[in-house]
């Protein structure tokens, strides 16, 4: 059997589990040709970690030198795990290039850079991915049964709020996601994880969008309240690092140092800068009103320095409510512990129907990666099912145009306090879901 050759651009913490998938879990089905990146300190860390899984050389090459890659490898399809930003730039290339392309969520982050997409997809008719890993999560797969069951009717309205702990959530505000030139914002960057799960929970699509949002807490004034006066603008080399509750320390573990504190001298990117650095441009909190296409409302709200991670949403139908509820496992991206892995006595599902007794639902058993779907993820990607999915898991560019425009009309709103229609931000969409 041919294998599928596959190149990567962006060689950061989550994009080893695609190279991790490639190189071992796949190796018959698949390999790499080459990785690109702006920074070539990690490119050359995917490289060396190649040569130990694989038989076939991968090449490295900068970010300007792309087009050379793809001209010079050949691949079939190209992984992108590159900062939010750049998503955009390489997916529209690859596929002008003749590629296929997988890309880590969110698609891309501006209604301009969507409609660029859109348009090289219909033009070239390649094939574009995008991974949503929670879609695959077991107990979020089996909303999605309970739902398809009608066990409450028709939905008529969803309540939604994810919490972000001081973990996890602060990580956001040290990373390039704090400015949203680079990620969108949570809005998009994060959320777009939600508003998926929505879209695909309700098998529907947003059509406006009103927000609000503000940054509260990850300001220098939480600081002084702390009494951090001297303050850096990074955890490494900061007077405050033995007494500030958000002190990240790069030297402990091999994922954060070699794969950043490392290779800071080739880009100068620093990953744990200040969380309460007045260069950030994102918020902490914020909160939406969203109608959808089938006429259900969604109050949805996001918080970014809860002392617990995870979710509570809840469905309200012509036949009765759905709760559930779901805690998460605390870590920081890239320090070599599972990410976003379910903690299983903390996640419920709860029915209430009309008429009746509750019924506390049975949840479908989960582990590994960010409720076990990372794993399930994977596997339908390099393995993908000729039977089809009856969940309609796998999500294209139709999925991840409306994941990202929930949270891009957000942004839109929070700066000029209106309603914002989806139709009006990118032309050229269709249903993911007929």
């Amino acid at each position: 059997m041919m294998k599928t050759k596959y190149a990567q651009v962006g060689t950061g913490g989550r994009g080893f589990m695609y190279a991790q998938a490639v190189a071992e879990t796949y190796a018959s089905l698949a390999e790499m040709t080459a990785v690109c990146d702006r920074n070539l300190g990690r490119a050359h860390l995917y490289q060396d970690y190649f040569k130990e899984h694989q038989t076939r050389p991968v090449a490295v090459y900068g970010e300007e030198d792309f087009d050379q890659m793809i001209r010079d490898t050949r691949p079939d399809t190209v992984i992108v795990t590159t900062m939010d930003r750049y998503h955009e730039k390489y997916i529209v290339r690859a596929m002008q290039l003749g590629c296929d392309v997988i890309t880590e969520k969110p698609m891309t982050i501006e209604a301009e850079m969507c409609q660029r997409i859109v348009d090289t997809v219909k033009s070239t008719g390649k094939s574009l991915r995008v991974t949503f890993n929670y879609r695959y999560s077991p107990p979020r797969t089996q909303i999605k049964d309970l739902l398809m069951s009608g066990i409450i009717g028709e939905v008529y309205s969803v309540d939604f709020h994810w919490l972000l702990d001081t973990s996890h959530g602060a990580d956001y505000f040290r990373r390039w996601h704090r400015n949203k030139v680079n990620s969108g914002g949570l809005m998009v960057h994060k959320a777009t994880h939600h508003f998926d799960l929505i879209n695909w929970w309700l098998s529907s699509f947003p059509k406006s969008v009103f927000a609000s949002g503000q940054r509260r807490y990850y300001v220098p004034e939480t600081a002084e309240r702390l009494g951090l006066h001297n303050r850096s603008e990074r955890c490494h080399t900061c007077p405050e690092a033995s007494r500030c509750p958000f002190y990240l320390d790069l030297t402990v573990g091999e994922g954060l140092k070699q794969l950043y504190l490392d290779q800071e001298q080739h880009d100068g990117y620093f990953r744990d800068r200040c969380v309460f650095s007045p260069d950030i441009d994102i918020e902490d909190n914020m909160n939406l009103i969203v109608t959808y296409d089938n006429h259900v409302q969604m109050s949805y709200s996001l918080n970014a320095f809860m002392p617990w991670e995870g979710y509570i949403v809840n469905f309200n139908g012509s036949q009765g409510r759905l709760e559930h509820r779901c805690m998460e496992s605390v870590y920081i991206s890239g320090d070599d512990r599972v990410p976003g892995e379910m903690i299983g006595e903390a996640t419920s599902t709860t029915l209430f129907p009309h008429f009746g007794a509750k019924q506390d639902i049975p949840i479908w058993e989960a582990s590994g990666g960010h409720g076990g779907g990372d794993d399930l993820l994977l596997k339908d990607i390099f393995t993908p099912d000729p039977q089809g999915d009856p969940y309609q898991r796998a999500a294209d560019w139709r999925g991840g145009a409306y994941s990202i425009l929930t949270g891009v009309a957000a942004n839109l709103s929070m700066d000029n306090g209106k309603v914002v229609l989806i139709d009006d931000l990118v032309q050229g969409l269709e249903n993911p879901y007929f």
